[in-house]
């Protein structure tokens, strides 16, 4: 959602504070600003609504000078998309300048009592009462860590907060309560951020603030502290291996095309993190669990939000099917609330139950609650995560890094792939663990799976088909997407990338569901994406396409290459390659996305960053 960049040192901050947001803007926004002091304490602000072009063009008639500043990309919540309710807020003597990611749920109360003591609140946001809790606090004890600490006590919440205090120039102070902040270290210049994406192109040196973190950032170093105790804490420095071209476009017009093409390389990292084979067998250097206790599992449950929710549903047949273990699959906002186990105060209950989570970002508030749950209860959780060091990889006791790289586009891809991908390698050790796959079948399964990027790299190279599809069908109005075995959760991701990027209402479901209601619905202005490929389900979904067909529906089929019968019943046909029935889902990933992507653009709208999402969701 919001963005925050901070930055102190040697060079003028504004150039690097506007650079730092263009890298968040994937995040969703509505409004930019940017806030800078000098060494004299000399501080200036400018804020600008809509995309931070408007901003940067205020910024080039008139520039801001100074060494420390904070910015911010503001995703309304309190009050309307205006200049007065953009970040940064100051207090109502201009001296505290505070940047907010989250919400203050007790603003309410705090703003009367404020204003009761004669403050005058500018905008309708929750932020600005902050700066001025901050303001009353430091006039008191003069000293800033203690005056933080001290206005933050009672605010109610979740947030992270980028300070400066025109009194104490040479300090940027960052504060993480719930809502994800990272620390950037520099030579002679430190940076702090809502993601590490912001300041990749000036360090890849980063310090993850936990929950109830205050960061204290000057030119020449780091101090992190406990909110509460005001102890001082020893953060461990994560070198990040991304390189800071992910976050440009390269020759692609959008994040999202650049995405979908990088599939086939996530694949290949998986392979090569996780798998060898020549020796047919599988390590997870982070899952955090032994063999033996892996082997005790007999019940799994996967909780995820959005694509990863899909992901979880195709590593739910994986690990049935390779595994023999019984999987749930929950929405993470569900999930918590599911007598899974009983409280325990901690001790462990069910060692046969395993948790496990999913999440591109890490730090997505919903699924960080589930694992959070999941631990209270006594059980143990592994992550699925392509962020390091997230908030979700510390609160579990293992973790199955995606390695997809940054994801910028907001409708997720590559990330989707590397969730699928680790799932299936996941379920491929679990099957050894248990006794059901020896080395031989091992080898034959990892042989495969490194074929798929080759065959993915078919699909891109030519997807003048699907743009075909695209054109019949991009002013639709509405679009059904079904799928039997393995094509059913693909149906249900791409319906999502549909209604996400095209704003087209699109359902995906169960192939059989159709004639328990949604066939209602099917008459000639209605396309209907099936996925046809071939395996135990595949006659039955031939018996859906006529379905459809017999009520003038029309139908795209995503179909093997080699299947003409396909072809009777489907007004298009978009190519696979024939796989096994386990794979499908890596392939037939590429022609759902791109049937989304070609219709969005058709209709003009923003890829990257459609209307009222947000990459990582970090409010409840």
């Amino acid at each position: 959602m919001c963005g925050i960049v901070g930055y102190i040192g040697t060079q003028q901050a504004a150039p690097l504070l506007t650079l730092g947001l263009s890298k968040l803007e994937y995040r969703g926004y509505d409004s930019a600003g940017i806030a800078v002091a000098d060494a004299a304490g000399e501080a200036s602000m400018r804020r600008a609504v809509g995309k931070l072009r408007n901003l940067q063009h205020s910024l080039d008639s008139a520039p801001l000078a100074g060494r420390a500043g904070i910015g911010h990309t503001r995703w309304a919540t309190h009050g309307a998309p205006s200049e007065i309710n953009s970040h940064p807020h100051r207090d109502a003597t201009g001296t505290v300048f505070v940047v907010h990611n989250g919400i203050i749920e007790n603003y309410a109360e705090i703003r009367v009592e404020l204003e009761a003591q004669g403050v005058e609140f500018r905008s309708q946001t929750d932020t600005e009462v902050l700066p001025n809790l901050i303001k009353r606090a430091y006039d008191e004890c003069q000293n800033l860590p203690r005056a933080i600490r001290s206005a933050l006590q009672g605010v109610r919440g979740a947030y992270a907060l980028a300070v400066m205090h025109s009194a104490v120039p040479d300090t940027v102070v960052a504060v993480r309560q719930t809502s994800p902040l990272v620390i950037g270290l520099g030579e002679g210049e430190n940076f702090c951020a809502s993601d590490a994406l912001a300041i990749l192109s000036e360090t890849r040196r980063i310090i993850f603030l936990d929950n109830g973190e205050m960061a204290f950032l000057r030119a020449e170093g780091v101090e992190v502290f406990d909110l509460e105790s005001g102890a001082r804490r020893q953060k461990e420095v994560q070198q990040l291996d991304w390189s800071a071209d992910s976050a440009n476009k390269g020759d692609f017009p959008h994040f999202m095309l650049k995405e979908v093409h990088e599939q086939p390389a996530v694949m290949e990292r998986l392979l090569h993190h996780y798998a060898d084979e020549e020796k047919g067998c599988i390590a997870f250097p982070h899952i955090g669990l032994s063999r033996e206790e892996l082997r005790g599992v007999r019940r799994i449950f996967i909780q995820a939000c959005g694509t990863s929710w899909h992901a979880g549903l195709v590593g739910k047949l994986l690990i049935e099917r390779l595994g023999l273990i019984s999987v749930d699959v929950d929405t993470s906002s569900e999930f918590r609330y599911r007598n899974v186990a009983p409280h325990t105060g901690g001790a462990i209950l069910d060692s046969d139950t395993l948790v496990i989570a999913i999440s591109q970002s890490g730090e997505t508030a919903d699924t960080l609650a589930g694992v959070q749950e999941a631990k209270e209860r006594g059980l143990k959780v592994i992550s699925v995560v392509n962020m390091p060091a997230s908030s979700i990889v510390r609160a579990s006791d293992g973790v199955i890094y995606t390695h997809a790289g940054p994801e910028v586009s907001v409708a997720s891809t590559k990330a989707y792939i590397g969730q699928i991908g680790a799932l299936y390698l996941l379920s491929l050790y679990l099957g050894e663990i248990h006794g059901l796959i020896d080395r031989a079948r091992m080898k034959r399964r990892l042989e495969k799976f490194a074929e798929v990027p080759r065959l993915m790299r078919e699909i891109l190279a030519d997807d003048s088909g699907i743009q075909r599809a695209a054109q019949r069908f991009w002013l639709a109005e509405h679009a059904f997407f079904i799928g039997r075995g393995y094509g059913q959760p693909s149906a249900l991701e791409g319906a999502l990338k549909l209604k996400e990027i095209s704003y087209i209402h699109a359902e995906g479901y169960a192939a059989g569901e159709l004639k328990h209601g949604p066939i209602a619905l099917i008459d000639e202005k209605m396309p209907v994406v099936a996925i046809a490929t071939q395996g135990v389900t595949y006659e039955k979904i031939l018996s859906n396409m006529q379905e459809v067909r017999a009520r003038g529906g029309k139908l795209i089929a995503v179909a093997g290459e080699d299947d003409e019968e396909v072809g009777k019943y489907a007004d298009f046909v978009l190519r696979v390659p024939e796989l096994t029935e386990s794979f499908t889902p890596f392939v037939v990933a590429l022609p759902m996305q791109l049937l989304a992507y070609h219709i969005a653009v058709l209709r003009d709208y923003d890829v990257d960053m459609p209307r009222n999402l947000a990459k990582s969701v970090t409010v409840e």
